[in-house]
């Protein structure tokens, strides 16, 4: 019995252990820690079966046409399109646009949006690098670019800062916020109420919303920002493929395609040099959508909402307590702590991410990679890196301009191998790197004593008794020194 199994809230999320073993059993069946729900949802065997019967017992086509065959597939992704408008509550002033995934939907924006020179794009550092990518096409037109900075410790969102960032923008040319619900990196759930702020100020705002609601209500007759993204496969782990752009309409309109393709238009012609976009959604769906995935986006979003996302809040809110007090209490024999946290070191607006870095008794920092790799004996599915969220790590290692600037110093040839070498090589102590673990649906009280008891022995182990790691380029694998 754990501490968990006497705590009120953890005890009224009991159903989810009778899920686990109804739609998870694999998990125990293969004695596998799964710990990456921020990385990647987990399907039920539920959903599996209604996709299959569904697609056992229909002939579908590609939409494009008013063919039986598509006009049944036509149908299935409209009432898709439909489920995820509801599940969002997000009224007739949306539209959901279907993409092969969140970093799809963001690029659509990204490409389209109305920058100019007069305009602005502001940014946080915490911030995926497929918002990152944005201010590209914001530069290319000659747009500013600002980056609104994190606090420290505890990296949440410098509000001052980032309030002098909206209300010092003039004028009225167009000017995008973009920001995430909850951070991929820390766990920070930042504030909703900016997007009111922004709006006051005469901003548009591109919420990034995919950490965020796999665990967690997101009401667009609430919040309402021009712009949401999101991935499916990290709400309920399938289909992976489709991820989705919710967009006002009056902002959808607003946007500029700067190409056409398949699919995306009502009329074009070669020698006319013309072509004239789909209205709505439509002009924004490129080529033919995956017809046949699409339909089991309903199918997770009705399993989502028969579990109860409160339910799932509950549990992560549980778990990730009781994980981040035993990390915070684990220690080597001399006193010294065992674990850095980044970020919050409570629940108090923050979700089921949880990233750290384990230390030797002399302080030394443990390579993050010889953790994965020793989780991975263990069973235990974690996951390890920067997280494709630069500006959070650097905020939290305290890196600078001037070691960023050094590895660029490096050319084509810097990777964050790389980069972790030049670190050691400068002697900063720094990392440039990090061990994460995030709970979900499936997620319970044995997962994460499993996981403490992992750490726990790490306790007086050094860095040399663990063994260092490399990456050897030609096999492609992170090898012991010496191996």
């Amino acid at each position: 019995m754990t501490a968990l199994d006497q705590d009120p809230d953890y005890l009224a999320t009991r159903a989810l252990d009778d899920l686990r073993r109804r739609e998870y059993a694999r998990l125990d069946a293969s004695e596998h820690v799964y710990l990456d729900y921020t990385g990647a949802g987990l399907h039920s065997d539920s959903q599996l079966r209604r996709h299959l019967e569904l697609l056992s017992q229909s002939v579908l086509g590609n939409p494009h046409s008013a063919s039986l065959a598509s006009s049944a597939a036509t149908r299935l992704v409209e009432d898709a399109r439909h489920a995820v408008l509801e599940f969002f509550h997000a009224g007739d002033e949306y539209t959901a646009v279907f993409t092969a995934n969140a970093s799809a939907a963001l690029k659509l924006v990204g490409e389209s949006y109305p920058f100019s020179p007069d305009g602005r794009l502001l940014l946080t550092f915490d911030n995926h690098n497929s918002v990152n990518g944005i201010r590209e096409f914001a530069t290319a037109r000659g747009a500013v670019v600002d980056y609104s900075p994190l606090t420290v410790p505890d990296l949440r969102l410098d509000l001052a800062a980032l309030r002098t960032h909206l209300s010092t923008a003039r004028g009225a040319a167009p000017r995008l916020f973009v920001f995430p619900a909850q951070s991929n990196f820390s766990g920070v759930k930042h504030p909703l109420s900016l997007i009111e702020e922004a709006h006051r100020h005469g901003w548009d705002v591109l919420l990034d919303a995919a950490a965020f609601v796999p665990s967690n209500r997101l009401e667009l007759d609430v919040v309402s920002p021009e712009f949401i993204t999101i991935s499916f496969y990290k709400m309920f782990g399938y289909p992976t493929g489709v991820g989705c752009l919710i967009a006002r309409r009056s902002a959808l309109a607003r946007l500029c395609r700067p190409s056409f393709s398949g699919g995306t238009v009502n009329f074009a012609t070669v020698q006319g040099r013309r072509h004239v976009l789909s209205p709505g959604e439509a002009g924004f769906e490129d080529g033919t959508l995956n017809y046949l995935n699409v339909p089991a986006v309903r199918i997770g979003l009705e399993y989502l909402d028969a579990v109860g996302i409160d339910v799932i809040n509950r549990r992560v809110r549980c778990l990730t307590d009781h994980l981040l007090t035993a990390l915070l209490a684990l220690r080597h024999s001399n006193g010294k702590p065992m674990v850095r946290i980044y970020g919050p070191a409570t629940t108090i607006e923050r979700g089921g991410t949880v990233t750290f870095n384990c230390y030797d008794p002399a302080g030394g920092l443990i390579d993050y990679r010889r953790i994965e790799e020793l989780a991975g004996e263990r069973r235990i599915s974690l996951r390890t890196g920067c997280f494709c969220n630069p500006g959070a790590g650097e905020a939290a290692e305290g890196l600078t301009a001037d070691d960023m600037q050094a590895a660029a110093s490096l050319g084509n040839e810097v990777t964050l191998s790389r980069f972790l070498q030049l670190m050691v090589e400068r002697g900063t102590g720094k990392s440039a790197g990090a061990v994460r673990v995030s709970f979900g649906i499936a997620s319970n009280a044995r997962d994460v004593e499993r996981f403490l008891s992992f750490v726990g022995s790490l306790r007086d182990q050094t860095t040399l008794s663990l063994g260092a790691v490399t990456f050897d380029i030609e096999s492609c694998r992170v090898v012991r020194d010496g191996s």
